[in-house]
């Protein structure tokens, strides 16, 4: 702590200061509203929505409206809001982050702001981790917002967009960052307004926000249409790859052993970097490519398809690992998240590298998908009028949250003192040793019956510490990304006396572990074995009014069983806290601090006992790819046999070096990914807006006649050409030509014009007005308004998707520009204005030319252009440079044939 914050104190203890009497307001308030009935409870919203019509604001409402949520809450869940969770809730309603560790009821601190925001009528939005999670939020909080009026959706995975509608028209809406993003960009893509399904984004809570908005944020959500790529050279990689030999570059290398590498000749075909994730073709493998498939020069341009083949299948062969990176499921690649490990369905890899590992595993190849959309989720949560977020831990990441999404974090203290016991960590030279010894420190919890949850960085490490325990005849369960149905039962039962859970990385991140075991979770199991059905047991629990006697009855036993297993629950707690609590172990240090300190943070919550140690080794991937050289001297240099753990300060202080030296390197990525985004961004923002215009059907008449006139000053200004005596002369035989077929003139419309640059722009829009109106006259005046939406629609999609993947190719090989020493960034900006110059001159031509051409309106409807669409989940490795074969002629120079005219024109008319 530094001199300034121990005489002012830290920021969020100032920031707290600052709504304590708000907070003392909000407290004062509780014995008033515990006076009100049911109904004049409920009636309260309708109250708050009148005043706010009235020129209340929501921070007037804020200090009752809590108060009734508060009470509301306590009648309908039995929970009241601490006096720290109205903290939080404040916090969240500003539009900031509230930094609360585990266990402190987040989810319950949500329906605060929620509430209040949801008085507007404008929808909330709260965000969380996955499906499970939002649907077990909606109906467990739901039933608050239900008691007191309001109505709540959840947007899941497989909903259609009927339903997804009905869920986003709420007053309150939950679901996942990718349904919501991947709405956002479908809404971008409909051809009729009543197909969109979200609303205009008002406000917006984020839970695990530091997961959503910084570990997510490295690759940006998009959709892709198939292209027509043969799937076959996927095959023809994999048969040749499978021929090379290879050696995986160690990190532990010297310097100097790496300096004179340089110099050796290659003994293998290629080489792997895991720290990297790249595997390389070495000289050796070239030439062997060469060979195989019969050409001369695999750098030549004509090669560059097969090139980007064999470098995916190497990379599929040699960094993406089985049960790791992604498992086989039904003859499916499915991707595996690797901040939770859990499966990411309807999710595929882009650049053909999905395809490679399809070969790979020897599955059915589907064809390579083509970019339609995409966004960022910066650039997405950064459009929500107000955004805040929650998480037990975002201090770390401060910085970056008011860089990117200008909001800072607010730290809210615990409502009991923790007294969670963090060991140091334990670190052996290697991974057996390590798995021996917490197999060790397992068999001596289970003993005594204390319950432990051990966290892992993979399924195939879960799997291998779990063959451990079987050997040891420990009774355990394993919670990863094969198991996600069963991941929030196994977790709510991971405090119970004795038990033993894997879970991997985050695996059931949200879900409350309860030491003694859940009673309500347990009441809902034993109805299962009776026999009750899944949609009577989600009623149980739920406040919806009902006659039904099934229901009715269900319900009485529930709550029978739920008391009958707090009894015993309570009594097992009991056991469980003189056992010591829930001891957390990890096996391995995560990339990000972070995620360590949120598996610390799953023991010791409200003021429960608990304990945690990390277990390291040697052989860990962390330490093997970023600790570097100097860790593994250091183990080396103690004394000590494999079985007994080294403790030594300069390794702990290697592997916090490490982690933050990938941390560092990870922010340089997302923000790059940033930098790129921010510049379609923006012009994604004009395409969206023109959509938007034609979808609410706004009349077009006046943009098209602009549109028109901007068209033939920059064509006519065109044709005012430059001799070789330097002298200005007018191209009138291209002008003829280009009113004839632009516009449908006569034939005979210049022959007795005078060569004046301004006379000739004022006859031309003459024409062009007199036959537009001509047009309108013969159609209809509605009809034509229509004939113009439909038009420009069209136009503005089929453009816009092809400049998309236009723009997706230039980023590809926009690197390479840094070996000149040019900033990569800046090119792309530069290079994609011009462009989109391009994409807006093509769009205006082609929408003014099919208007003047319209015979038959009965013809003219509305195309979907993007007909077959599904959502990619990026690689965020090396992609395939992008060389252009030649120098980019644009649309509006002279075509380089000699001809006089435009390109568009002449040669690049059909292209």
């Amino acid at each position: 702590m530094g001199l300034f914050e121990k005489i002012f104190g830290s920021y969020s203890s100032r920031e707290l200061k600052k709504i304590e009497p708000i907070v003392d307001k909000v407290m004062s308030l509780e014995s008033d509203i515990k006076r009100l009935t049911d109904q004049e409870l409920k009636n309260k919203t309708q109250e708050f929505k009148d005043r706010y019509k009235n020129g209340e604001s929501l921070d007037d409402l804020l200090p009752e409206a809590f108060a009734v949520v508060r009470e509301a809450s306590w009648r309908v869940l039995g929970m009241k809001h601490f006096r720290v969770q109205v903290i939080g809730g404040i916090i969240l309603h500003q539009g900031r982050i509230a930094e609360m560790k585990t266990g402190e009821g987040k989810t319950l601190v949500a329906t605060l702001p929620s509430y209040l925001n949801a008085i507007t009528g404008e929808g909330v939005h709260v965000v969380t981790v996955n499906d499970y999670l939002a649907n077990r939020d909606k109906q467990w909080m739901g039933k608050v917002y239900n008691f007191l009026g309001l109505t709540v959706g959840c947007i899941i995975h497989d909903m259609t967009p009927a339903e997804r509608q009905v869920a986003y028209g709420a007053d309150i809406t939950y679901g996942t960052n990718n349904e919501f993003g991947f709405d956002y960009l479908r809404d971008n893509m409909v051809i009729y307004k009543h197909e969109r399904v979200q609303r205009e984004l008002n406000y917006c809570i984020v839970d695990e926000v530091d997961s959503i908005l910084i570990d997510e944020a490295r690759t940006p959500l998009i959709i892709s249409g198939m292209g027509d790529e043969s799937t076959e050279l996927y095959t023809r990689a994999r048969d040749f790859v499978e021929t090379l030999s290879f050696r995986i570059k160690t990190e532990d290398e010297s310097n100097f052993e790496r300096f004179n590498r340089q110099f050796e000749e290659e003994t293998v075909d290629f080489v792997i970097s895991e720290k990297d994730k790249t595997a390389t073709l070495s000289d050796k493998g070239i030439e062997k490519a060469e060979k195989y498939f019969g050409i001369e020069n695999l750098a030549d341009l004509e090669n560059m398809e097969l090139s980007h083949h064999i470098n995916q299948a190497l990379k599929a062969k040699g960094t993406m690992k089985r049960d790791i990176d992604y498992v086989v499921n039904d003859g499916e690649i499915i991707i595996v998240d690797e901040f939770t490990g859990r499966l990411m369905y309807g999710r595929r890899y882009s650049e053909g590298l999905h395809q490679a590992i399809e070969a790979k595993e020897g599955l059915e190849v589907k064809a390579e998908s083509k970019t339609l959309a995409t966004i960022t989720f910066q650039n997405y949560f950064r459009m929500y009028k107000k955004l805040s977020g929650m998480t037990g831990t975002a201090m770390t990441e401060e910085g970056e949250f008011r860089d990117i999404y200008n909001i800072d974090v607010v730290e809210i203290p615990t409502n009991k003192p923790i007294q969670r016991i963090d060991n140091n960590d334990a670190i052996y030279k290697t991974e057996e040793a390590k798995f021996r010894a917490v197999t060790r420190e397992i068999k001596e919890a289970h003993e005594i019956g204390q319950p432990v949850l051990v966290g892992t960085i993979s399924i195939e490490k879960s799997e291998e510490l779990s063959k451990y325990l079987k050997h040891a005849g420990i009774k355990h369960n394993v919670l990863n990304a094969k198991k996600h149905e069963q991941e929030s039962e196994i977790v709510a039962q991971a405090g119970r006396f004795g038990a033993v859970t894997i879970a991997t990385n985050m695996a059931g991140r949200g879900t409350d572990i309860v030491l003694g075991g859940n009673p309500e979770f347990m009441a809902k199991q034993e109805m299962k074995k009776k026999g009750y059905e899944d949609a009577i047991l989600e009623e149980v629990d739920s406040y919806n009014e009902t006659d039904d006697e099934a229901i009715v009855e269900a319900r009485k036993t529930y709550q029978e069983l739920v008391a009958k297993y707090k009894v015993e629950t309570d009594k097992e707690a009991e056991q469980v806290t003189a056992a010591g609590g829930l001891r957390i172990i990890g096996t391995e240090r995560h990339e990000s601090r972070r995620i360590d300190n949120q598996l610390r943070g799953r023991s010791g919550r409200q003021g429960d006992k608990g304990s945690t140690r990390f277990y390291i080794s040697g052989d860990d991937d962390l330490i093997r790819l970023f600790a570097g050289d100097r860790f593994k001297q250091t183990m080396e240099m103690v004394d000590t046999p494999d079985d007994e753990p080294i403790e030594a300060g300069i390794l702990t202080r290697l592997i916090e070096s490490a982690q933050r030296k990938v941390e560092g390197n990870n922010f340089s990525i997302r923000k790059h990914v940033l930098q790129y985004d921010d510049v379609m961004n923006k012009q994604r923002e004009v395409i969206y807006g023109e959509r938007k215009r034609v979808l609410e059907g706004e009349d077009l008449k006046e943009y098209i006649i602009s549109m028109i006139e901007n068209l033939i000053d920059s064509t006519v200004d065109f044709y005012n050409k430059t001799n070789e005596s330097n002298q200005k002369y007018l191209d009138m035989d291209g002008l003829r030509t280009y009113g004839i077929n632009q516009f449908g003139f006569e034939e005979d419309f210049l022959d007795n014009e005078e060569a004046n640059v301004e006379s000739l722009k004022e006859l031309f829009k003459d024409l062009a007005l007199d036959k537009y109106e001509d047009k309108e006259e013969e159609f209809g005046s509605e009809k034509f308004r229509e004939i113009e939406r439909v038009v420009l629609l069209q136009n503005v999609d089929q453009k816009w998707m092809d400049h998309i993947d236009a723009m997706d190719q230039l980023r590809k090989g926009i690197g390479l520009r840094a070996v000149g020493q040019v900033d990569p960034v800046r090119a792309y900006g530069q290079e994609g204005f011009d462009m989109f110059e391009e994409l807006n001159e093509s769009i205006m031509e082609d929408t003014i030319k099919m208007l003047f051409h319209v015979v038959n309106p009965d013809r003219v409807e509305r195309v979907r252009v993007a007909k077959e669409v599904e959502t990619v989940n990026p690689d965020d490795g090396k992609r395939k440079p992008y060389v252009r074969k030649d120098k980019r002629v644009g649309r509006n120079d002279p075509c380089p044939c000699g001809s006089g005219k435009k390109y568009k024109n002449c040669c690049g008319k059909n292209k």
